[in-house]
């Protein structure tokens, strides 16, 4: 059985109360997912969710996005077995957002890159020059290690 999501209503007074869960998918058909860590609140990543990705995660409770730069569907930790079990999803006011509340199996992290979170390094200024620094460089796991193509 597939989900089916009503059109948003129109009044967008009636998306503030309990009722239809009808999200607001932009132009491209996608709808931006904040993820963090449903254990302490971590903010692990951003990513994008079409109809099929927000369907799946809902129906199987695995977090499911999808890869703008790939183009197609993508469970998460599906190659590197940290996939990441939905506690809750909410929605904002306008139903155009996400956020999910997830536990990540595996090694404990999100990133491509090993760590646990995307959000690794800050931004500031160095001689008025916008520069990133990293302030998170421990690994869970090696990315040449889990990744081989």
């Amino acid at each position: 059985m597939n989900l089916i999501f009503n059109a948003p209503s129109e009044d967008k007074s009636e998306l503030e109360h309990n009722g239809d869960f009808t999200p607001r998918f932009d132009d491209r058909g996608l709808i931006t997912a904040i993820v963090t860590d449903a254990r302490d609140g971590e903010l692990l990543m951003v990513a994008h969710m079409n109809a099929e990705a927000l369907a799946l995660t809902i129906k199987t409770g695995t977090a499911h996005y999808f890869s703008r730069s790939r183009g197609k569907l993508w469970k998460k930790g599906e190659t590197s077995g940290n996939l990441q079990t939905v506690k809750e999803i909410r929605t904002d006011c306008d139903q155009d957002a996400i956020w999910l509340k997830v536990e990540v199996a595996g090694h404990d992290a999100t990133c491509h890159t090993g760590r646990r979170s995307c959000f690794y390094r800050t931004v500031g200024l160095e001689d008025g020059k916008p520069m990133v620094n990293v302030v998170d460089d421990h690994r869970h796991f090696d990315p040449e290690d889990v990744y081989q193509h």
